[in-house]
C-alpha cells in the first residue's frame, strides 16, 4: 500500500456523520513528506524540527506552542515521547489600554515597546494530533465538528498499525 493511500483512506476517512479530518500527512523523521492531503499546510523545516525536539525533550513546545504552517497551537495533553496534541490558538491585539484601571481580563504583554500591545489568547475550534512511530510522524488536523478525541483515534489507529508493522 502506498503512503498516499494511508493518508487518503485511513487519516482522511469518514469519522462520523460524513465528517473528516481537515488535513493529514505522514512525514519521515528527517522532515521529508511521504504523503499528505491536499489541504495540509505548507510548513517550515524549523516547525518540524521543534515538534521532533518535543518528542526527545517532552515539554519543550509548551512555552512557545506548536507551530505548523504559520498557525499556532497551544500544546495540551500528550504522551511524552510518543504523541503531541495541540489546540489551535486565536488572538486579538489590544492597544492603548488605560493605566490605573482594573482590567476585566488579564492580558499578556507581547512586546517591550514604549507603547506595548497586549494579546488576548483563546483556544480555537481546531487542533492537531502528532504521533511518532519508529520511522515517521503521523499528523491529523481537525476543525469542528470533528472533536479532538475523534482525531486522536484516527491518528492513533494508523500509528499503532504502522508500529505493529515495524514502521
Amino acid at each position: 500500500m502506498s503512503w498516499q493511500t494511508y493518508v487518503d483512506e485511513h487519516l482522511m476517512c469518514e469519522i462520523e456523520n460524513g465528517h473528516h479530518s481537515s488535513s493529514a500527512a505522514i512525514l519521515g523523521l528527517d522532515g521529508s513528506v511521504w504523503a499528505q492531503s491536499s489541504a495540509f499546510p505548507q510548513f517550515k523545516p524549523e516547525e518540524i524540527k521543534a515538534i521532533l525536539r518535543d518528542f526527545d525533550e517532552p515539554g519543550s513546545l509548551a512555552p512557545t506552542g506548536l507551530h505548523l504552517g504559520g498557525a499556532k497551537y497551544m500544546v495540551i495533553q500528550g504522551e511524552p515521547g510518543a504523541m503531541v496534541r495541540g489546540k489551535k490558538e486565536g488572538a486579538w491585539t489590544i492597544r492603548h489600554l488605560r493605566r490605573n484601571t482594573r482590567p476585566l481580563v488579564y492580558l499578556r504583554k507581547t512586546s517591550g515597546l514604549s507603547n506595548p500591545s497586549f494579546r488576548l489568547t483563546w483556544l480555537g475550534t481546531g487542533g492537531v494530533t502528532v504521533k511518532k512511530t519508529g520511522q515517521a510522524l503521523i499528523f491529523g488536523l481537525y476543525d469542528e465538528p470533528v472533536t479532538p478525541g475523534q482525531c486522536n483515534m484516527v491518528v492513533e489507529r494508523l500509528s499503532d498499525y504502522l508500529v505493529d508493522q515495524g514502521m
